[in-house]
């Protein structure tokens, strides 16, 4: 931790094609033509993986703006005035970005974008809907918490331990891979909604919002 602690298989071409039988079931092509399996054991596995995944962002997001007393004390959350990224970014103890991050602590800008992020990340990863915009968004966010942590520091700014546990793989990298993990298994279709996502027009005729 480089911030200090702060209180608050050949598919066929053509749409329809099936695939080999898995584990009793059938995996069957999406109109994206991503291979999404709605009801074998690894479809339910990837379902269940996407809806806590989801949960995490959404929590993170009802948690700073409503203060509800966990990682955000009652009456400092977004909605009481307080800023969702200032005592984060005004933490940040290593890293080329330390800076950069102290001067974006508590903007506007970065409060609605990190909060619309949670809340867009979020919902789509639980309504199983535009998991690959969700997946870049994602990637993008754990990519700046993870500069803004550091973990190859051995010392913070001040000389103290930064305490990392891990030089790379920490766990925005793990929130990233798992993020296009499920976007490229187009985990959306099993308890989720997915498969009506893809058939809107809109969503049909342009494919980075599937």
């Amino acid at each position: 931790m480089a911030v200090h602690q702060h209180p608050h298989q050949h598919p066929h071409h053509g749409s329809g094609f099936r695939l080999s039988a898995v584990l009793r079931g059938r995996w069957t092509a999406s109109a994206s033509g991503t291979a999404v399996g709605t009801d074998t054991a690894p479809a339910y596995a990837l379902a269940s993986l996407r809806l806590v995944t989801g949960f995490v962002f959404l929590w993170a997001f009802l948690d700073k703006t409503f203060g509800l007393g966990y990682a955000t004390p009652s009456g400092k959350g977004w909605i009481d005035g307080g800023s969702p990224t200032k005592g984060f970014l005004s933490s940040v103890a290593a890293g080329p970005m330390r800076s950069t991050f102290h001067a974006w602590a508590g903007a506007g800008w970065a409060d609605w974008l990190f909060m619309l992020g949670l809340l867009g990340i979020g919902v789509a990863l639980t309504a199983g809907i535009a998991l690959r915009l969700a997946a870049v968004a994602g990637t993008v966010m754990m990519a700046f918490m993870w500069l803004a942590e550091w973990p190859p520091a051995r010392h913070l700014a001040d000389g103290s331990p930064s305490m990392s546990t891990n030089p790379f793989a920490d766990y925005h990298l793990i929130y990233a891979v798992v993020l296009v993990a499920l976007a490229a298994a187009g985990a959306g279709a099993t308890w989720g909604l997915g498969r009506l996502w893809e058939r809107l027009p809109l969503v049909r005729d342009n494919r980075w919002l599937r």
